[in-house]
């Protein structure tokens, strides 16, 4: 029998218990690949938040959906998968190291004022300045411990701060964690187009679904006269989003206001509406 027809009839007669199964197909590796987590943890929804390139306001979309959904009664939850460049903690004034269990095999994650799970590597570091001087297979390896030696509790969304880029960390995400869908972040620079390819392009080869695309830093509203101000340059954000045929969820202003609640570490008394399609089209994955 050639491969091509015994994986034909598999994929037919396939009732996705892979326990029960020695057939090798393409839909037993992607659940191989799979980390599990803790026995004692329970995640339901998993939101990755990705970028073409850093700089673009990924970690505060990230921040802020949590808030958001945390605002509405949800337990929410960040994965801080941005191991050189995190600032989760940053944004919600959370500091000190986590804490283990009895038994020394699992962590908690550490809490914000108002309840939002988290982890971040500066939440196992002495210092929060303390660089890590790691190779990608030691980063990937620390995002899965991320997933796997936490002690989650009823997460109801779980929102994953990706590092910038196509490399080892979104890689070993998409296939190590059970993601519902990505939220793509970028900026209105000329050179958006080919970055968001590659980041969606990703996203469509390893199956995981796109809810849709935000664009940070589209404009500054003069506080005089109202006037909205394209200090990066014209938006470009609905071609490209018809081109790779994803929805635009919100275009977000600078606003310093924001900016400096945000690098005081209190987002969680942030109150902006910029997210709202965001928050629905989520709700509605």
């Amino acid at each position: 029998m050639s491969d091509e027809l015994e994986k034909e009839i598999n994929s037919e007669n396939c009732n996705h218990n892979c326990s029960s199964c020695g057939a090798s197909c393409s839909s037993r590796t992607a659940e191989d690949l799979r980390a599990k987590l803790h026995p004692n943890a329970s995640v339901k929804k998993v939101i990755a938040v990705v970028s073409g390139k850093g700089g673009v306001g990924k970690s505060f979309v990230t921040a802020y959906l949590s808030v958001l959904f945390r605002k509405m009664g949800k337990n929410t939850a960040i994965l801080d998968a941005d191991i050189t460049g995190p600032s989760i903690p940053k944004a919600f004034g959370v500091k000190g190291v986590c804490m283990a269990d009895e038994a020394g095999t699992a962590i908690y994650p550490v809490k914000t004022a108002t309840g939002i799970q988290t982890i971040s590597i500066n939440n196992l570091l002495e210092a929060e300045d303390t660089p890590v001087l790691w190779r990608g297979p030691v980063i990937a390896g620390t995002v899965k411990q991320f997933w796997s030696d936490v002690l989650w509790d009823d997460v109801d969304y779980m929102f994953v701060d990706m590092p910038p880029g196509t490399g080892d960390v979104p890689l070993t995400v998409f296939q190590s964690l059970p993601v519902d869908g990505i939220i793509v972040v970028t900026s209105p620079q000329e050179l958006v187009s080919m970055i968001v390819g590659k980041a969606v392009n990703m996203a469509k080869a390893m199956n995981v679904p796109i809810i849709g695309i935000i664009e940070n830093y589209s404009y500054l509203e003069c506080p005089d006269c109202g006037k909205k101000i394209s200090v990066f340059g014209d938006s470009h954000i609905e071609e490209v989003a018809a081109k790779y045929e994803i929805d635009v969820l919100a275009k977000l202003p600078l606003d310093p206001a924001a900016a400096e609640i945000v690098d005081s570490g209190a987002i969680e008394t942030l109150k902006r509406d910029w997210l709202d399609g965001a928050v629905k089209a989520i709700l509605n994955k």
